[in-house]
């Protein structure tokens, strides 16, 4: 008799949304830094997008886990999913999906704890992020069963791509206070010219540029 694969399943599908989930949250977070499109999206709209997305992956994280623990495929546990090394298959790969998970957990809920540990703290946790990524990036390369499939690769390759490209965007490339790239022309002076007004004995000062 042949067990039922639909968990089986579900565990590789919801393992992949999640990591594109995670991809995308955190091309959402470059973006509201680095601000490659100028003032467009406001970053309010950005902030929630970036948390909306990060609590979709979050999700399908459970949902992967849960469906790991519910097949039959792989004899995995509840303890397995919160202690890194305890998953039989490929114990050291896994292992790194599950610290990628809980740092994952960590970085989102630490969205309510940014007045209690102060900006500077919460933004150096947010770093976390990109270890949060890589990890992933290798548990799911090096655990998951599909990666031999001719799409899996390309899917990784393309997500790990556009992370560089956007951090590399925003190392490079300079920004202004209101969170925009730096534009040189700002720089120059500007050729209208502010007139101070006259002093009543008719003395005028020079025209000054703002």
């Amino acid at each position: 008799m042949r067990s039922d694969p639909t968990f089986w399943i579900l565990a590789r599908s919801s393992g992949l949304l999640a990591y594109m989930l995670l991809t995308s949250s955190v091309l959402a977070g470059i973006v509201l830094k680095a601000r490659p499109f100028g003032t467009a999206p406001r970053p309010a709209v950005l902030t929630d997008v970036h948390r909306f997305v990060a609590l979709l992956g979050l999700s399908a994280i459970v949902v992967h886990g849960m469906a790991l623990v519910l097949d039959r495929t792989v004899n995995v546990s509840l303890a397995a999913l919160v202690v890194p090394g305890l998953v039989p298959y490929r114990p050291l790969w896994t292992a790194l999906g599950v610290v990628a998970a809980e740092l994952m957990i960590l970085v989102y809920f630490s969205f309510s704890l940014r007045r209690r540990i102060g900006t500077r703290a919460w933004r150096r946790l947010h770093w976390l992020t990109y270890a949060v990524f890589g990890l992933a990036t290798v548990h799911g390369i090096a655990a998951g069963t599909d990666t031999s499939r001719p799409w899996a690769l390309p899917l990784y390759g393309a997500a790990v791509g556009a992370v560089l490209a956007a951090a590399g965007w925003r190392a490079l490339v300079p920004t202004t206070r209101g969170g925009s790239p730096s534009d040189p022309s700002r720089d120059r002076p500007n050729a209208v010219h502010r007139v101070r007004p006259v002093r009543p004995d008719g003395a005028g000062l020079a025209p000054t540029g703002r």
